[in-house]
Parts: structure tokens; C-alpha cells; sequence
């Protein structure tokens, strides 16, 4: 397939982004699509960024980064929380292996999943909410990072984790995932990275270039680190990684790289 129909499959497959292809999931492509997984996230910190600067412009901080959130949310199908609410529901009832993996297979939510949504989208707001409020717009293209940076590190998870059902479920079709793909999805997401820190510069925002270069700099750093800490964790656990838990990584990468937009914005 071509490289547009490998990245329509990315699109398809992670956001709701009318994005035209005759796309059959197979694992062949899915596993060249995730080339443009940092791609699919820039779009939707596009989107985002976009939203909160109208939004902002009508309304004070908290109503428009809730609107923000909406809309974050929305651009995704809800498909990475469904992983954090899946995930939070078997990692915290402290059962067996087997247990655990049968938890995320369930398709009801439970107490713990809720709770852990919840607090998440909450803590989102929040952030969301402190960077309007305590930025100016030539700054927004920098919400970019976080959705680019933790889909990377999802790839990551894929190319150098093992499966935890093994054959089963979605998750194996990215099993086996060449390492070439890890390093492709690194060298866009770092391009795209240029691109967001390049932007409030070029809006005129030439005073915040420190918080910029920090950003750039301190954004892949922190996925890395975090997401490599709670990989292995989970690992430990379930001996493995499953399609719920590479959503739930996402969704704390994002929620840690907007925390430490928030820290840059206060601190530089």
C-alpha cells in the first residue's frame, strides 16, 4: 500500500478524523501505519490548540479548556481512555495474572475504572485550564507535544515489549513489530516536534523561546522516561503488554507531558 493509505490507516484506526481509505486492519498494515501514529497525534494537538485559542477567546480559562477537553476527547473516539479505564480496573484489583487479563477483557467498567477516568480528565482540565489562563496563544502549538510524544512511545511499547495474551487479542498484530519502525516514528515525531517549538516564534512569541527549547527538549526525554517506568511495571505484572494498556499509556503520557508544559510555563 502506499504511504498516503498507510497513513489514512493511522488515522482511521486512532482518531475520527473523516479520513477516506479502504483500510482492512490487516497486520500487515497496521504495522507500517504506525509510522504515522506521532502524525495522527500532531492533528489532534492541532485541533486541540486550535479549539483552546477560539474557545479562550470567548470564554475564561475553565470553561474553555473543559471545551478543549471535549473536543480532545471527541477526535479520539474515547479509544485510549476505554484503555485506561480497562486497565485500572485489572491493574488495581491486585489479583492473579489471569485475573487481571480477564478484567480488561470484560467489557463493563468497574469502580476503579471510573475513579481513575475521572481523575484523569479532571487533572487534563486542569492543566488545559493553567496553560490558557497563564499563556498567550502564540504558545498553543506546544499542546502538540503531549498527543505526538505518547503515541511515539506507544510504538515503543510495541517494538520492545512482549504480549502478554500472546496471539490473542488486537494487540498481536503488531507483534514482531521491526525495530526500523520505532526509529521512523522517532525521526517524524522529533520533525514535528521542530515544527510546534518553531511556531509560537514565529507568532511572534520570541520572549517564551526558553520554555520553547525546554519543551522540545524535555518532551521526548519524559515520555521515555515515564512510559518506560510504567511499561516495565506493568510487564512485571502481566508478563506482557495488551491493547488496553498501550491506551493507558497514552493517556498518562499526554496527562504528564501537560503537566510539565504547566511546570515550564510557571518556572521559564
Amino acid at each position: 500500500m502506499s504511504v498516503r493509505g498507510d497513513a489514512a490507516a493511522a488515522f482511521q484506526f486512532l482518531s475520527r478524523f473523516p479520513v477516506k481509505g479502504d483500510a482492512d486492519f490487516s497486520p500487515e498494515l497496521l504495522q507500517r501505519s504506525v509510522v504515522y501514529y506521532p502524525l495522527v497525534g500532531a492533528a489532534i494537538g492541532l485541533s486541540a490548540a486550535l479549539g483552546a485559542g477560539i474557545a479562550a477567546w470567548l470564554l475564561p480559562a475553565w470553561p474553555a479548556a473543559v471545551i478543549t477537553l471535549i473536543l480532545w476527547v471527541a477526535l479520539t473516539g474515547g479509544l485510549h481512555l476505554d484503555g485506561w479505564m480497562d486497565s485500572a480496573d485489572a491493574l488495581l484489583s491486585y489479583r492473579t495474572r489471569e485475573r487481571m487479563l480477564e478484567i480488561m477483557k470484560d467489557s463493563r467498567v468497574g469502580a476503579m475504572g471510573v475513579l481513575a477516568c475521572v481523575l484523569l480528565l479532571l487533572l487534563k482540565a486542569s492543566l488545559l485550564a493553567a496553560l490558557i489562563e497563564g499563556g498567550s496563544y502564540a504558545e498553543l502549538p506546544l499542546l502538540l507535544l503531549p498527543p505526538v510524544w505518547s503515541r511515539w512511545y506507544m510504538v515503543r511499547a510495541m517494538a520492545r515489549f512482549p504480549l502478554a495474551r500472546g496471539k490473542e487479542g488486537l494487540a498481536a498484530s503488531f507483534g514482531g513489530l521491526p525495530a526500523r519502525q520505532e526509529r521512523r516514528t522517532w525521526l517524524l515525531a522529533a520533525l514535528l516536534t521542530l515544527a510546534a517549538a518553531a511556531a509560537p516564534l514565529a507568532l511572534g512569541a520570541g520572549s517564551a523561546w526558553p520554555q520553547m527549547l525546554a519543551a522540545a527538549i524535555l518532551a521526548p526525554v519524559a515520555a521515555l522516561a515515564c512510559g518506560t517506568l510504567a511499561a516495565r511495571r506493568i510487564n512485571s505484572r502481566l508478563g506482557g503488554l495488551t491493547g488496553d494498556v498501550y491506551g493507558a499509556l497514552n493517556e498518562l503520557l499526554e496527562v504528564l507531558l501537560l503537566l510539565l508544559l504547566v511546570l515550564l510555563q510557571v518556572n521559564l
